[in-house]
């Protein structure tokens, strides 16, 4: 069993290994199946990777776990070449090439692995043009990133620049986004908001929210409607909720 290379990503689990051979088969470098399994899930999974002349070995449950540690693999592990983010520049020639309104989502510095996979893996879903960061104060595409984002973190674009407001200000003024930031404080709540033009959604940090700037430079702050007894939701949770209110909108 051969060691992963260097700048590559280990990936465990069923959806992820499917994700990434189907959609980006040339970035997959080995694909190890657990040696006792044998049931249809698996099979075809092995067939897949042969279709797409990926290599594949069987290997001991053991020496899964030994790649992947607590993480919960069924079976599964993929080696792919490490995701890497794009430029402004590349997400300006992103949206001069879109022929349908742009649905992007600002995240203002989560630093939490987990949040970010989790973000993209709703961002994918939702059908998110590109996901957009700050370099500085900012996590970027990780190893535990791509495990937590089950093969979104290949599929989805996702930038990092040097000055957000800049940015955010570019794509107002030169591609008329409209960008909605969200605050537990504001009156308009996520359900009168206008989502279904050329939009950006904006999401702060984990613990204090978005950046003075960053709310500056919004064209309109929302919340979401809290019934319960908590405050505030984690920010991978309240960000599913956000795209997919988008989503239900340009679908009416």
């Amino acid at each position: 069993m051969s060691k992963p290379k260097k700048g590559s990503h280990i990936i465990g689990g069923i959806h992820a290994a499917n994700s990434a051979l189907k959609h980006n088969s040339e970035k997959v470098i080995n694909v190890w199946l657990d040696l006792g399994r044998k049931d249809n899930r698996i099979n075809e999974l092995e067939v897949l990777a042969h279709d797409r002349n990926v290599q594949v070995t069987r290997a001991q449950k053991k020496q899964l776990d030994d790649l992947l540690g607590d993480v919960r693999h069924q079976g599964v592990v993929v080696e792919v070449k490490a995701p890497t983010a794009k430029t402004e520049k590349e997400l300006l020639q992103l949206l001069e090439d879109l022929d349908e309104p742009v649905l992007l989502l600002i995240l203002d510095g989560v630093t939490d692995p987990h949040n970010l996979g989790a973000c993209l893996r709703s961002a994918d879903a939702a059908g998110v043009h590109a996901v957009i960061s700050p370099k500085d104060k900012s996590v970027g595409l990780t190893p535990v990133v791509c495990k937590v984002a089950s093969g979104a973190a290949e599929t989805v674009t996702y930038v990092q620049v040097t000055n957000l407001v800049r940015l955010m200000e570019k794509i107002q003024k030169d591609y008329g986004v409209w960008i909605t930031g969200t605050a537990g404080e504001a009156e308009m709540t996520l359900y009168q908001s206008d989502l279904k033009g050329n939009t950006a959604i904006v999401m702060g940090s984990e613990g204090k929210g978005m950046r003075r700037l960053t709310r500056e430079t919004c064209d309109t702050l929302i919340s979401l409607p809290m019934q319960g007894s908590v405050e505030s939701l984690n920010v991978s949770v309240a960000t599913g909720i956000c795209l997919f209110e988008a989503v239900r909108q340009r679908n009416l």
